[in-house]
């Protein structure tokens, strides 16, 4: 007969736990999706942006920021029985990318979070993933007042590769950022399946 104990155990060693990097530009909503999405309470490693920051940091169409991640955001969603996602969220300044490299470490993949009213910000991710060949999905964060604009419009001025998947999203909605984590996970899934091929052939 088997205990409860090792079926329990069992069902913990068959849980698959994914981690995923939520990255974009300074105040494009990253610790708003992880927040969101979380089923735990997310951990925030967020300042108050000070005076001096302010000379560094460009808060041009983000004025009513007042604080900002320095180290990294922390959640937990679980997708289906026995899937899980580590979310990670990035800090977006520049001075703070040396975290990038420790936390993009055993990644599955990243969401690349962006704002049409300052896509530019984005750039220095897409970069990032592209050369550490880590899958992204660019997931625009529909902002009230915010002109739209399609998918394609939004993969043509990042000029990214073909088949790089892009979402519209609102970061502030748990169904649509989970949505965002789903394609991510599958396109992810793609990638890494076509790369143990091509290994082998």
């Amino acid at each position: 007969m088997v205990s409860e104990h090792s079926d329990a155990a069992d069902d913990e060693t068959s849980a698959l736990a994914l981690k995923i990097l939520v990255a974009g530009g300074f105040g494009v909503g990253k610790t708003t999706l992880v927040g969101a999405v979380s089923e735990i309470r997310p951990l925030r490693t967020e300042e108050l942006l000070s005076e001096a920051g302010r000379s560094v940091d460009d808060t041009d169409g983000v004025d009513q920021k007042v604080t900002t991640t320095v180290a990294m955001d922390f959640g937990r969603i679980t997708i289906r029985s026995g899937l899980s996602l580590y979310l990670f969220g990035t800090p977006g300044q520049d001075r703070f990318w040396f975290l990038w490299d420790e936390l993009s470490q055993g990644a599955l993949g990243a969401v690349v979070l962006a704002d049409t009213r300052r896509l530019e910000d984005c750039f220095p991710a897409v970069d990032y993933f592209e050369h550490r060949h880590i899958p992204f999905v660019v997931a625009v964060n529909c902002f009230t007042g915010a002109r739209s604009y399609g998918a394609q419009d939004v993969s043509r001025a990042l000029d990214l590769d073909q088949g790089t998947p892009v979402v519209l999203c609102d970061a502030r909605d748990r169904d649509s950022g989970k949505e965002v984590l789903i394609r991510l996970v599958e396109y992810a899934g793609r990638m890494h399946t076509a790369r143990l091929l091509d290994s082998v052939s």
